[in-house]
């Protein structure tokens, strides 16, 4: 008989997108603590496990940088000097924490409110605009397993998930049996609503191309044509008259629908208003059928940051402490406009990779300044740190709470043990809260 020198984990929830698969099955070479084999995940889910096996990409212990080049330290050195920084800083930065665990979130808003710093995650620069809006007009929502039951017709605006959610069809909106929908695909309509010709758009029943940075101005045509008014353009936002009627009748005659919009909604211009009249036509749509809407949420528990800040704070994100108490103000303390401003002297940056999503300006700004980096690997960001403090991965080396994009918390599972020094980032944060306390004298 052969040993079987493997343990597989069951059930295991995927920490790569908002979409929080929790089917994965992973096996995991006891001795060497190495992922071998990942079955059910996406492309992308599948390598993260992957990524996290020790490889040259791996911060396998603390590091500090001095002329030019990283040495290693210990624990200790490099959270007193981590401390040091934030400490002396007089407006540290704390940001990112979107790919993180919910309870390293939490501690991250305590560290926050010691340090009279400056609180703020991915939302800034992706779903921002969408909790604007939720936060103006409310949000008629549900769950992926409501959608994946009920749902005969499912829209995809400004978003393309074969590409950034590559389960998500196969799981909650499009290939799939539901309970009321059980000849899958054959008892859907897809409608997609985009610029761009996406591979999305290609598997629809219906494409309808909107001109660039005009979707505010279908979305209220449709809300027109819903009240009986008549439009006296030929065409609005690039699409016909006609096939503004027709898109309006299919919403209407549905017996369940659902909006899912990405940031093509969140990003472009008019933003949070798009939001806004996104929201407003799925409840006028509700005067005819039943129908919902949810935003397709990137990082995998950049929903759970939110909830978590909101909980905490009462503010989602862009929060500022520095008076003693939390103040909440998108474009005065989001981490993008505080660094074009140069306002900050420290950055402590968790599970997020901002050199490579930030305006080169912002980004110029932040590599002036002390930089802080609690990252696994190697990114942009982590390689021009002052100190690099290793973390293990949030659902693979340990675990933890997240938040899935229908705010439907799950449980992490951990399926093997960290690499080398490092440690969750929960538990870095909460040693290196107690060496600020110790420096402040509290």
């Amino acid at each position: 008989m052969v040993e079987k020198k493997y343990k597989t984990f069951y059930d295991v929830v995927c920490p790569f997108c908002g979409t929080l698969c929790d089917d994965l099955e992973i096996d995991v070479d006891e001795k060497e603590q190495k992922v071998i084999e990942v079955r059910n995940g996406c492309q992308i889910g599948t390598r993260k496990f992957f990524s996290s096996n020790p490889s040259g990409h791996r911060y396998m212990a603390p590091l500090i940088r001095e002329n030019g080049s990283y040495k290693e330290i210990s624990w200790d050195e490099a959270l007193d000097k981590a401390a040091d920084i934030l400490v002396k800083a007089k407006r540290p930065l704390l940001y990112g924490f979107a790919s993180t665990e919910c309870e390293a979130q939490s501690k991250g808003v305590e560290l926050a409110e010691i340090l009279g710093g400056i609180l703020d995650n991915t939302a800034s620069v992706c779903h921002g605009p969408t909790l604007l809006a939720e936060q103006d007009v409310g949000v008629p929502t549900s769950t992926l397993g409501e959608y994946k039951n009920r749902a005969d017709l499912v829209i995809f605006w400004g978003c393309n998930p074969v590409h950034a959610h590559p389960r998500h069809l196969g799981r909650y909106s499009d290939f799939v049996r539901g309970y009321f929908r059980q000849d899958g695909r054959n008892d859907r309509y897809i409608i997609v609503v985009d610029p761009r010709n996406t591979n999305t758009a290609q598997i629809a029943d219906l494409y309808v191309k909107v001109n660039p940075n005009e979707d505010y101005e279908l979305m209220n045509a449709i809300r027109a044509t819903l009240r009986g008014v008549e439009i006296d353009q030929k065409e609005v936002a690039g699409v016909a008259k006609e096939d503004i009627i027709k898109l309006a009748n299919i919403m209407k005659e549905s017996n369940y629908g659902v909006i899912f919009f990405g940031m093509g909604l969140t990003q472009s211009i008019s933003h949070h208003r798009n939001i806004d009249t996104a929201i407003c036509l799925t409840r006028e749509l509700n005067d005819h059928t039943k129908f919902l809407i949810t935003p397709m949420r990137g990082h995998y528990n950049i929903t759970g940051s939110n909830t978590v800040f909101t909980w905490n704070t009462g503010y989602a994100y862009s929060i500022d402490f520095s008076r003693g108490f939390a103040r909440y103000n998108p474009g005065e303390f989001s981490a993008v406009d505080v660094l074009l401003r140069d306002e900050i002297d420290a950055l402590l940056i968790v599970a997020s990779d901002p050199a490579s999503n930030f305006p080169a300006a912002a980004v110029k700004n932040m590599f002036k300044h002390p930089i802080i980096s609690i990252e696994p690997h190697h990114t942009p960001t982590s390689v021009n740190a002052d100190i690099i403090l290793p973390a293990a991965f949030a659902g693979i080396e340990t675990e933890g709470t997240a938040y899935r994009m229908d705010h439907v918390p799950l449980r992490l599972r951990k399926v093997k043990n960290p690499p080398g020094e490092t440690l969750p980032d929960r538990e870095i944060l909460e040693r290196l809260i107690e060496k600020v306390k110790e420096k402040k004298g509290e």
